[in-house]
């Protein structure tokens, strides 16, 4: 059992739910290999939300706020590490949730279909029963997408995804948002709003801020986004690991 006393108790859990979720079998085998080096990347950070990553947030929430068809794009290790927080998240800004995978088969996607049913949210999209199209330029599995969702969406919230899927749905006229620890990963790089920060933190803290941007003029959530520099604010990000990184 974990004592909450040791120094690295909160990682320590997110590791433990990782290794569950690959028992449970709705994981790849590389989804360990990808947690840890979002974990090495987070170490790094001090593992703390920055300012450029609250920066990110609101203009995501705003973006979120504003589309006709948000979507939220989840994969095994986001499932695994925050289930609730999707949920609570998308309800909060009316987006829909769609399974999305690299090494998709069926029993994978049955298994994560299930987790949201169980956790309160039946009308999960990219099920194996659901209508699905397929991305033409996107060359591997992640080319389906729901009619009712990715294929038609406006902005695509993509948490832990690969760069080349990001840069294709951007290049399709959709915004592509991306929570990942990596500010030099393809996928931070191709989307429209990277978030340098752990999933974890970074949806409670999105859905907190809802109801406050919620209440703000259009004008103000479109100026948010329109003074928003994706490019600058990943090179922020980036300095902020080379300042924690020194020894002192």
């Amino acid at each position: 059992m974990l004592s909450r006393a040791h120094p690295r108790y909160e990682s320590l859990v997110l590791r433990d739910k990782i290794v569950k979720a690959s028992k449970e079998g709705y994981l790849a085998d590389s989804a360990m290999i990808a947690h840890g080096r979002g974990e090495a990347f987070d170490y790094l950070l001090g593992e703390e939300t920055t300012l450029p990553a609250k920066r990110a947030m609101y203009v995501t929430v705003a973006l979120m706020i504003l589309s006709k068809n948000p979507v939220i794009s989840v994969n095994g290790n986001t499932t695994a590490l925050a289930i609730d927080e999707v949920i609570e998240f998308a309800k909060a800004v009316n987006a829909k949730i769609e399974i999305n995978l690299f090494y998709r088969t069926d029993e994978r996607v049955d298994k994560i279909t299930k987790l949201y049913k169980d956790h309160g949210y039946p009308e999960i999209l990219g099920s194996n029963d659901d209508d699905m199209a397929y991305i033409n330029e996107i060359k591997n599995p992640r080319a389906s997408a729901s009619k009712n969702g990715i294929y038609i969406a406006d902005t695509v919230l993509v948490p832990l995804e690969d760069g080349d899927r990001a840069e294709i749905l951007s290049k399709s006229g959709k915004n592509i948002i991306t929570i990942d620890l990596n500010p030099l990963s393809r996928t931070s790089k191709r989307s429209d709003v990277s978030i340098v920060d752990n999933v974890v933190r970074a949806l409670p803290f999105m859905t907190k801020i809802v109801d406050d941007l919620k209440s703000q003029p259009i004008t103000y959530l479109k100026k948010i986004i329109e003074e928003f520099d994706n490019e600058a604010n990943l090179k922020e990000s980036l300095d902020l690991f080379k300042i924690k990184g020194e020894i002192k």
